[in-house]
């Protein structure tokens, strides 16, 4: 039986989701954080280690996956919106994704044995610019269907805060991947290719089988068809000039940027400054856990205090936890994984609520566009706060490849100090600079909760008259 919306803006029990609801909404979010990170995480290093691609090639494949998300992006976002079909506007685009993700995914893994120098590098590129751009096609639909199943302003955060852990128990069934890969090229590359390939295959049947799960089960709201303008310059636009969005996409970027380092990093610290490269997947696992956990935690306190105060408050502790990771170097080499683990801990209980609150926020300020335009386009503000996301992560990771050659980086050897401390740099004292002033800037935003209920009285109060929201 397919599982309907709550009812749009209203108050206390009848707004609440139900359980069913989240799951379905929230399950294939664990296939899509796993191949997110395992992409994100590994790629970089099994390609300058185990492919033996230089750093600077692959920073530079990266960057170049970021230059045609600002083409792909976009337009899925706006194709999403016009999409009229009686299946729905947002599942469509979801179950079109399932073969395509799978596709490129192995792509990355499987690589020819045979194929050397700059044939390696056209397959590298090909797959992970082709892996960013089918996962547009079901990310940001998916994440627009998210906005439009419930307009309750701390319903919201539930929804997304259960997302958000179902995201990062995909990280955390990747680390299970990654440590076995890690284990795998200490065998030799060859052996590391082998399981490369034979794990990517049940993590496309997994990603595959929840999109349809939730495809079947999930329902959209017809009245939100057919509400967007016949222009994507004046779609974007319209997100550009809508004050809350564009601050928000500027927060955005500095914040996904500093975040991205994670993701870039942290494997290059374990090995090369923490000396314990097999403890890689366990530092990620301290960082992981506390987000995923902490979301029952994030939810009522944002009731408290308030979503836009408390992610404001993620973004300093985040930066705060990143930033002690520059003393790692300088530390006795006894002391430096239990301080790395210790601190990721606090940076993840802190990224726990910006992944609880800000997917949140962000559908009020698409509330707020209909209060202005009368229309429903979630498809190009997530496409285009996916863009930003995405890009955030292209930097850093062309940055981390500039910086590893201009660091006089070595792959599998011993690195220098100043190596060392060009890596904790980048992936310290950056993120640190990054989150606080993205938090300095957060903190003019102005769309509260009590400036949400006078947008929501007044989209309830035309939707109930049977007219559109006029403009504001």
């Amino acid at each position: 039986m397919a599982l309907t919306v709550s009812a749009a803006g209203s108050a206390g029990a009848s707004s609440r989701l139900p359980t069913t609801t989240i799951a379905a909404y929230g399950m294939p979010a664990i296939g899509a954080g796993y191949m997110y990170l395992l992409v994100g995480l590994y790629v970089m290093k099994f390609s300058t280690d185990v492919l033996l691609i230089s750093p600077l090639v692959m920073g530079l494949i990266f960057s170049a996956s970021r230059v045609w998300d600002a083409v792909s992006d976009p337009l899925v976002g706006y194709l999403s919106d016009r999409t009229r079909t009686s299946f729905g506007r947002r599942r469509t685009w979801m179950a079109a994704g399932v073969v395509p993700i799978g596709a490129v995914f192995v792509m990355i893994f499987a690589p020819p044995s045979a194929l050397t120098g700059g044939w390696l590098v056209a397959w590298m590129a090909v797959a992970i610019i082709g892996f960013y751009s089918v996962m547009t096609v079901f990310f940001v639909p998916h994440l627009s269907l998210g906005a439009e199943l419930s307009t309750d302003y701390h319903e919201r955060s539930r929804l997304f805060g259960y997302r958000h852990g179902f995201y990062t128990f995909g990280y955390i069934f990747c680390l299970i991947t990654m440590q076995w890969l890690i284990g795998a090229e200490a065998e030799g590359g060859e052996a590391a290719r082998y399981w490369a390939l034979t794990l990517s295959l049940p993590a496309c049947a997994v990603m595959a089988a929840l999109v349809l799960f939730a495809v079947v089960k999930l329902r959209e709201r017809p009245e939100f068809q057919g509400r967007v303008g016949a222009s994507p310059l004046r779609a974007f636009a319209d997100v550009w000039r809508n004050e809350h969005s564009r601050l928000l996409i500027i927060v955005t970027l500095i914040e996904n940027i500093g975040s991205a380092a994670i993701g870039a990093l942290t494997l290059y610290v374990t090995q090369y400054v923490v000396g314990a490269p097999h403890m890689g997947p366990a530092v990620i696992l301290a960082y992981m856990i506390p987000s995923a956990f902490s979301v029952p935690l994030w939810i009522p306190l944002s009731r408290r205090i308030g979503k836009v105060r408390l992610w404001m408050f993620s973004m300093l502790g985040t930066g705060a936890s990143f930033g002690a990771m520059f003393m790692l170097p300088f530390l006795p080499p006894e002391l430096r994984l239990g301080t790395m683990i210790v601190f990721a801990v606090f940076a993840g209980l802190a990224a726990g609520c910006g992944g609880t609150v800000g997917p949140s926020v962000q559908g009020d300020v698409i509330d707020y566009d209909e209060h202005l335009t009368g229309e429903r386009k979630e498809g190009s503000y997530f496409a285009a706060w996916n863009f930003v996301y995405k890009s955030a992560a292209g930097i850093m990771l062309a940055l981390t490849g500039f910086v590893l050659d201009f660091s006089g980086f070595v792959p599998n050897q011993q690195q220098t100090l100043t190596t060392q401390v060009w890596i904790v740099g980048l992936y310290g004292l950056f993120p640190l600079v990054c989150y606080a002033i993205g938090a300095i800037l957060f903190s003019r935003f102005k769309l509260d909760e009590a400036a949400y209920a006078e947008i929501r009285k007044k989209l309830d109060a035309g939707n109930s008259a049977g007219a559109s929201p006029s403009s504001a």
